[in-house]
């Protein structure tokens, strides 16, 4: 499985193992607003939504020019990166997750900035849907109905 996936997907599989643990759920390659992709969101168990960019190397870091946009978009945001990765280089006030394939680990809480009640429900939502959409893809897949977006 893991060769045919790139090494951001495999720092993505580990977190989403990781944070499994600590009762959130995530959906990988998730789109909170037009022209917005993070790699991760993961809504926790108290509807707490984290958004955490899997960096494979310094160069990947170094092109991301959106990552700021995604603050506005989580609670928390997290970079997610390997045991060689250069962590002097990641920005203060951000989360940091050591991760591999198989598993992660929280290095540092990004500071919690609590998003307003009514984007809070228009995530948790367009979360939910793109769970069921995610899902009945894989039970059903080839079926598409035009018009249903996440």
């Amino acid at each position: 499985m893991s060769d045919d996936l790139a090494p951001g997907q495999l720092l993505a599989r580990g977190v989403c193992r990781h944070l499994l643990h600590h009762g959130f759920v995530t959906l990988d390659e998730f789109v909170p607003a037009p022209g917005l992709r993070v790699d991760v969101m993961a809504l926790g168990p108290r509807a707490e939504l984290w958004i955490v960019e899997c960096k494979s190397s310094r160069a990947d870091f170094t092109a991301d020019r959106k990552w700021h946009n995604y603050l506005e978009w989580s609670d928390r945001f997290f970079w997610a990166v390997d045991a060689d990765f250069p962590l002097e280089l990641l920005p203060d006030g951000t989360g940091i997750i050591l991760a591999d394939a198989y598993d992660a680990e929280i290095l540092r809480l990004g500071p919690e900035t609590r998003l307003a009640g009514a984007r809070r429900k228009a995530l948790t939502q367009r979360f939910a849907r793109m769970a069921g959409l995610r899902l009945q893809g894989y039970r059903d897949p080839g079926v598409t109905v035009s018009g249903i977006s996440a």
